[in-house]
């Protein structure tokens, strides 16, 4: 028996039969079971450190050093993840702290993932004493296209999608129907589809993964990369959290903490975008001032 029946009705799919493991087998006699949830993490995972290991010398790097990188940041991403969720959500917690290491069923945030990764760099950039700047543009890439693969494990566990919609791609599930029931919320009615917000960030996620290929092998200024993932990025998690219907609160239940958080994102990109054009300028104008007369006139400020 299937864990969810899944249909998209007015694309005539109905009924698809999803399970949130993909399979179990039997070790020293104990049932393991294997959930696509980390099966599709672990692949982002994976994808994004194959890729940025053959391109790591096209950049300067060494695949060695990168791929001890991930040593550091696997761990610590996951860990952050796990906790950030733990920390906005800790109501499900309260009365089982056991539950919290037991994420079969999600329960990781995509947030805490990147603080918990960028500590991880931060880490392993001093230990190698290569630049945070060349490290953070060459790494950034590889991020939106490991969260377009992870975004899947939410389908699978028919998690994180949105409020009715009557669009063609809408979605209903037994899954989405026990959720809206148990949560109850205003104007949103369980036996009508909702948005798959995961598939809308799935799409928007490969796109900034493509942007960002060609940002990176095109810029000249150091965190140029950074700043247009931030603020993709930012934009596209800001509008899809506003119609999620799982979203984690702060304060008194009204504040979203990942549009803040998506907000936020965007402003610190276009300053890191303002900060880093000024430092070039002056730069380049302090260049200027070094030149001799005879040869000021040849010289041409290039932005």
């Amino acid at each position: 028996m299937p864990d969810f029946l899944v249909s998209f009705p007015k694309l005539n799919i109905i009924d698809l039969a999803v399970n949130r493991v993909a399979f179990e087998f039997n070790l020293f006699g104990r049932s393991i079971s294997i959930y696509w949830y980390g099966i599709l993490i672990a692949a982002g995972f994976l994808i994004a450190m194959i890729l940025s290991l053959k391109q790591a010398k096209s950049f300067d790097l060494n695949p060695d050093h990168v791929s001890e990188m991930y040593m550091w940041i696997i761990p610590l991403g996951l860990i952050g993840a796990r906790l950030y969720y733990v920390a906005f959500a800790w109501s499900e917690f309260a009365g089982n702290p056991a539950k919290i290491i037991d994420t079969r069923t999600g329960g990781l945030a995509f947030y805490g993932g990147v603080i918990g990764g960028v500590i991880g760099v931060m880490i392993w950039s001093r230990v190698r004493k290569i630049p945070m700047t060349k490290i953070a543009d060459f790494l950034i890439v590889y991020l939106p296209l490991g969260q377009a693969i992870g975004r899947w494990g939410n389908f699978f566990n028919q998690e994180a999608f949105g409020t009715n919609t009557m669009l063609p791609w809408g979605m209903i599930s037994n899954g989405t129907r026990a959720y809206l029931n148990q949560v109850r919320l205003p104007g949103v009615n369980p036996n009508l589809p909702v948005h798959p917000t995961f598939f809308y960030e799935f799409v928007a996620n490969l796109l900034t993964f493509i942007v960002l290929l060609i940002i990176r092998r095109k810029s000249i200024r150091p965190l140029t990369t950074v700043s247009a993932y931030l603020i993709m990025y930012g934009i596209v998690r800001f509008f899809v959290e506003g119609i999620r219907t799982d979203p984690l609160y702060v304060g008194d239940g009204r504040i979203r903490v990942s549009q803040w958080l998506s907000a936020a994102m965007v402003v610190a990109g276009v300053i890191i975008l303002f900060v880093m054009r000024q430092r070039r300028r002056q730069t380049l104008e302090a260049s200027l001032s070094s030149v001799p007369e005879s040869g000021e006139d040849d010289v041409e400020i290039i932005e």
